[in-house]
């Protein structure tokens, strides 16, 4: 998983410097012409991507410092165990099913 997440967001960022350097060779003026705006958009799309991988990663290595620390798998706010259906599940979760929606 973590490989994975390292991989889409390298990908992601170099979609980003793609695009970066696509609307610097190019002579488009991003508030008056038309394909400016798309332009921003697919920048501000990447960057939102880029930002979910980003996430997701910090996910998986918070899972792996609970995996040493000896506390993964434990709720984080009940103090009981997590489901092995919920680790199966979503492997980075860290709370059990009943304190998922008020953590």
């Amino acid at each position: 998983m973590r490989a994975d997440a390292i991989e889409r967001l390298a990908a992601l960022r170099g979609s980003k410097d793609d695009i970066v350097d696509a609307a610097r060779d190019s002579n488009v003026d991003d508030e008056h012409d038309p394909e400016g705006a798309t332009i921003a958009f697919e920048r501000a799309q990447v960057d939102a991507l880029a930002g979910d991988a980003a996430a997701r990663l910090a996910d998986i290595d918070a899972a792996l410092a609970r995996l040493d620390a000896g506390t993964y798998g434990i709720c984080a706010v009940g103090g009981e165990p997590i489901d092995p259906e919920r680790l199966a599940a979503r492997p980075t979760a860290t709370t059990c099913v009943r304190h998922a929606g008020g953590a």
